[in-house]
């Protein structure tokens, strides 16, 4: 008999958890100003804008993720393409898009009276960051939590991290630049795009290959 998978007590308090994470980051950056300063000024090379302590987090969340993924699985993707073409249309059309419509509406007409034109453009730039990245993470994650088909959500996301590759960068400076004043550094992209896809990419597929 098939027994009903639960969620465990972690899982079913995971709003809860991310919730205490950002308030306890809020406290410890009011309370420890000079330590949290401290911690900004460490990046990758002068002019990089990536924080090292981050960057060091991010690849201890996703590199376990990571190395589920099986560039091999590809070949399969013509067996099931409804998903795999909603997936895509999704991520790369409509929420990039959508989210600097929404932003530029929001924070230039919306929220105008109480944001200034400068930080609007940076919480636009942010948003825009935010919707074309899909987080690889979040994909197994909700995958497992749904009892979704483990073997398709690999050729899902092997496929979307391929794309992410090449199309990441050129999206978000097209986007931020048409609908904020901000100018991204290409330069700046191309290091976003090699220490939080590249490296943890190649990372997971090594371990993987070790490991197998």
């Amino acid at each position: 008999m098939e027994t009903t998978k639960r969620l465990n007590t972690f899982e079913r308090f995971l709003s809860f958890w991310v919730g205490a994470c950002m308030l306890a980051g809020v406290m410890i950056g009011k309370l420890l100003p000079g330590f949290i300063d401290g911690l900004r000024r460490l990046e990758f090379g002068e002019g990089s804008q990536i924080n090292v302590p981050i960057a060091v987090l991010i690849w201890l969340m996703i590199t376990p993720m990571m190395m589920k993924v099986d560039f091999a699985s590809i070949r399969n993707v013509g067996k099931r393409p409804r998903g795999l073409i909603v997936t895509l249309f999704v991520n790369w059309l409509v929420k990039p898009f959508s989210m600097a419509l929404f932003s530029w509406l929001f924070f230039r007409f919306v929220f105008a009276s109480w944001i200034g034109s400068a930080d609007a453009d940076q919480y636009i730039a942010g948003t825009i960051i935010l919707a074309a990245a899909p987080c690889t993470a979040m994909v197994f994650v909700w995958s497992y939590l749904t009892d979704g088909d483990p073997a398709y959500t690999l050729v899902q996301v092997s496929v979307n991290d391929l794309i992410m590759l090449f199309l990441f960068a050129p999206i978000v400076r097209f986007l931020v630049s048409g609908a904020s004043s901000l100018e991204v550094p290409f330069q700046v992209l191309l290091y976003s795009v090699a220490v939080f896809i590249v490296i943890p990419l190649a990372l997971g597929s090594a371990l993987r290959f070790w490991f197998i």
